[in-house]
């Protein structure tokens, strides 16, 4: 199961298990955005918002129905704002927390029960969740999404530490910079100029696809390897806050 299907990495990580002979459930608010990856794709899909419990609950029932589930991918989430701390609006903040925190820990409570029967029939299940650099670095203007990945971060290791012992991986996977159609358009309200300059002179910014790539090879990989921690960035970017904007070269001796 994927969540935050309907677009960028999560759409891109349905696909690519689909690709690879997978059976997926796609789970998205967006309902037209799920009918299109389910008629691309063969995916199975459920519309749920999963700051809502009903809609959780509703969704662990059905997930109960296909009565075994080998992976949840935790995948939705998100930013608003780049505002210094000072200026900052607690809208902003509580939606990231509600929907990066606390949805992940709400999905990943409801779907124990079926993730525990599926690892004792087959020998494992698995538990992926995207965070991001952004929750171990920290960057001016970035104090809410860094607090909210922070907390998603500490989730998971939390998460190992009390899973130890249960044939249950729990894998966490940080992106760098990536550039979707939608997630910095989302943080700047819209702002196509603000959210392109994001992006201005970064030579091959990580792609959905490239994520993909890294969830599925991680859950592929042997039941009793585990990859705890990934980081994936481009090249082009040292760190959350050096990014190279012009092009790469070696440097002449």
């Amino acid at each position: 199961m994927v969540t935050g299907a309907s677009s960028g990495i999560g759409r891109a990580t349905v696909e690519l298990f689909r690709s690879h002979g997978w059976e997926v459930t796609g789970v998205a608010r967006r309902a037209d955005r799920l009918e299109s990856l389910a008629s691309a794709t063969g995916a199975d899909t459920f519309v749920a918002d999963l700051t809502d419990p009903d809609d959780v609950a509703a969704l662990a029932a059905h997930l109960e129905t296909l009565d075994r589930v080998d992976v949840l991918v935790n995948n939705a989430g998100g930013a608003r704002g780049g505002d210094r701390i000072e200026a900052g609006k607690p809208e902003d903040w509580n939606w990231m927390f509600e929907v990066n925190v606390v949805a992940v820990q709400r999905v990943t409570a409801a779907l124990l029960p079926v993730l525990r029967r599926t690892a004792a029939e087959a020998g494992n299940a698995d538990i992926v969740t995207i965070t991001s650099v952004a929750g171990h670095e920290v960057y001016e203007g970035g104090a809410g999404y860094n607090a909210a990945k922070a907390g998603a971060v500490s989730l998971m290791g939390v998460l190992r530490l009390e899973l130890a012992g249960e044939p249950l991986r729990v894998i966490e996977v940080a992106p760098g910079m990536v550039k979707t159609e939608e997630f910095a358009l989302t943080r700047f309200d819209g702002d196509a100029d603000r959210a392109a300059a994001v992006y201005k002179g970064v030579v091959n910014p990580l792609t959905a696809e490239d994520v993909a790539e890294v969830v599925v090879h991680a859950v592929e990989l042997p039941g009793h390897v585990n990859l705890d921690h990934i980081t994936i960035r481009p090249v082009a970017q040292a760190a959350q806050f050096k990014v190279i904007r012009t092009p790469l070269e070696v440097r002449a001796d």
